[in-house]
């Protein structure tokens, strides 16, 4: 089946992802990002600001954005990497991977191009293959050195999760562990709460997580669940009213419908060297929240489910 391939007015190609019981999915060939994710109910479960640039040479806020090769403001380039501004292309050869050759799967490939090199003078092929099941969205980030010498990256999937309101989310599997605290100068803490909750804002780099979170949004009855391979750190971000305000691309309520849970590799740099290459794999899903105990069990979510 050929990939659904469409311009839309702004400039922008994307690739329509579909599969059988009606859920969907958008990824942009610019950044190689994912702006929308629908379920079978044709419910938007990524969060895009109001006020978005859909614009080339700018990030656009919201689905999933690539950070590569640095996450944040943590080395010399621009915020966040240059990969999310960057036009990429269709993989043909998304070996060692087998190949997909469906409507519900795409494979998307960055290599280093000559205004990169100048910022950043290291070789390689960041390869994305985005895959759609019935009620799961599967990215995969792959990274491979093809330069003589090693070099080192941070690395992110941002993921912009739409909930009803972000005082009544909840965020599960993140207790007991240490954090970076952005609002406090990078200071390392201990997560002390049995459960994050919003009320104010909040942006922390999560260290050593597990393999599996959920995020409860109690009005929607909806659980987002995150697994994630070979990304040990988590980052959990709200801007809150005031930090909003201070955002461009952002509209000033945008903040009450949001919730950013990142996928990442930040504390420790990953290391390659010459054509070895590093892989990752985040699987986001969801599931109904029964309401009767007034959450999901946390135990299921995290060690259930399988």
């Amino acid at each position: 089946m050929p990939l659904n391939l469409v311009h839309d007015g702004n400039g922008f190609s994307r690739i329509i992802l579909t599969e059988p019981t009606g859920s969907s999915a958008e990824v942009l060939l610019y950044g190689g990002q994912v702006v929308s994710w629908k379920n079978e109910r044709r419910e938007e479960l990524l969060f895009m600001s109001s006020k978005a640039i859909w614009k080339p040479t700018k990030a656009i806020r919201g689905g999933i954005p690539v950070c590569f090769p640095q996450f944040g403001n943590l080395g010399s380039l621009e915020q966040h990497g240059f990969a999310r501004n960057r036009l990429w292309s269709l993989d043909n050869d998304p070996s060692p991977l087998p190949p997909t050759n469906n409507q519900s799967s795409v494979d998307l490939i960055l290599k280093s191009a000559e205004e990169d090199l100048k910022t950043w003078p290291r070789s390689f092929e960041l390869r994305l293959r985005i895959s759609l099941s019935a009620g799961k969205l599967t990215l995969i980030p792959r990274v491979r050195n093809t330069d003589s010498k090693a070099f080192s990256f941070t690395f992110a999937l941002s993921n912009y999760l739409s909930v009803s309101d972000i005082s009544e989310v909840r965020v599960e599997g993140l207790e007991t562990l240490d954090y970076f605290d952005n609002l406090a100068r990078r200071e390392r803490f201990t997560e002390q709460a049995d459960a994050i909750t919003f009320d104010g804002e909040v942006n922390r780099v999560y260290l050593d997580t597990p393999t599996k979170i959920a995020m409860i949004d109690h009005e929607k009855k909806r659980t987002f669940v995150l697994r994630k391979d070979g990304m040990p750190d988590a980052v959990v971000w709200n801007p809150w009213d005031k930090k909003t305000k201070t955002v461009p691309d952002l509209g000033v309520e945008d903040y009450k419908t949001m919730l950013c849970v990142d996928s990442a590799a930040i504390e420790t740099p990953i290391v390659l060297k010459p054509f070895e290459e590093w892989k990752g794999r985040q699987e986001l899903s969801t599931v109904s929240s029964s309401y009767c105990s007034g959450q999901l069990d946390p135990r299921k979510v995290l060690h259930g489910f399988h």
